[in-house]
């Protein structure tokens, strides 16, 4: 005997959102996720600056400005790599089966 699938109703799909927004309020992946890419996009705007006082002559030591555009390059790069790791899995998540 297999047992009857029955359809979700309009009348559960506000109860959904609602239990959904309820998760969204308490922020702790989105507040991750915000702070981190500030945090990157700091270490760009840096690394940015030091860039620019090195040229016009004004800047640190060399060494500081390469150390700051590496800094920036590799956050956004691990970064990425992240991101691609939760892309992956929230498409693993959607194939499977329920």
């Amino acid at each position: 005997m297999s047992s009857p699938i029955t359809p979700v109703g309009a009348d559960r799909i506000p109860l959904v959102i609602e239990a959904l927004g309820e998760r969204r309020r308490s922020g702790g992946f989105e507040r991750v996720l915000q702070e981190t890419i500030r945090q990157v996009e700091d270490y760009r705007q840096s690394a940015d600056k030091s860039v620019e006082a090195q040229l016009v002559g004004q800047g640190e030591e060399l060494h500081q400005t390469i150390l700051a555009t590496q800094r920036a390059e590799l956050a956004f790069e691990l970064f990425l790599q992240v991101r691609n790791k939760v892309v992956q899995a929230y498409q693993e998540i959607m194939r499977m089966q329920m």
